[in-house]
């Protein structure tokens, strides 16, 4: 059976879609097999996986809103050698419609549990908010992994976040677990992200990440 990893932090701009796709890509040269589901109405993940988001046929929306089979919204990444659920702007519609929906936050894992032991890995991109398609997500997953960028406000946005994970665990998932905390954008040369990125190691010792991923200009 596959592991979900969902993508979550409900700031924009800290590096979560780049995270998902490019963690996509890095496994299936693994030679894992990977399914990547967009679920943010901007459709970002969908275009860094060489899709374009205009010209799909069935979408995220048509699959959480259960119009189809995920196995139908399915789409090879060019190059990529992993396959990905796509999203657009159509998703804003799902999460108007999910508002009301019975059980409005099992659909997704309703449509995953039919591929789970198809893949090896699936990593679901979450909207830059705590909306009923994060939570969607949440409930889905086994485990959140989330990016973030050692700057101002930081740890505040993760309070959040964390807020929502535990009642998660508490009311619809108690097998979502921390994947971990991934510092993005990291410059050494800024105090602030030094103070941050040792408040996180202070308080989250063994969620966060050896690895940190770091503000390259010239990229």
């Amino acid at each position: 059976m596959g592991r979900t990893i969902a993508f979550a932090n409900q700031k924009g701009g800290v590096g979560k879609t780049t995270t998902c796709v490019n963690l996509a890509a890095a496994l299936a040269l693994q030679r894992k097999r990977v399914l990547v589901v967009d679920m943010d109405p901007q459709g970002n993940a969908t275009v860094g996986c060489g899709i374009d988001r205009a010209r799909v046929r069935v979408n995220a929306y048509h699959v959480l809103m259960d119009e189809v089979s995920i196995r139908e919204a399915v789409a090879d990444a060019p190059g990529g050698g992993f396959q990905v659920v796509p999203g657009n702007s159509d998703v804003t519609a799902a999460e108007v419609a999910l508002m009301e929906a019975e059980g409005r936050e099992q659909h997704l894992r309703r449509q995953l549990a039919r591929v789970r032991d198809e893949y090896d890995y699936i990593l679901v991109d979450c909207p830059p908010s705590l909306n009923i398609l994060t939570v969607n997500a949440l409930v889905a997953a086994n485990g959140v992994l989330m990016p973030i960028q050692c700057e101002y406000y930081a740890l505040e946005g993760l309070t959040a976040l964390l807020n929502t994970i535990r009642r998660v665990q508490q009311n619809a998932n108690r097998e979502l677990v921390i994947q971990g905390l991934l510092r993005t954008m990291f410059d050494p040369r800024n105090n602030l992200a030094n103070q941050v990125s040792a408040q996180l190691l202070q308080h989250f010792p063994k969620q966060v990440y050896n690895t940190v991923i770091p503000r390259n200009v010239r990229l």
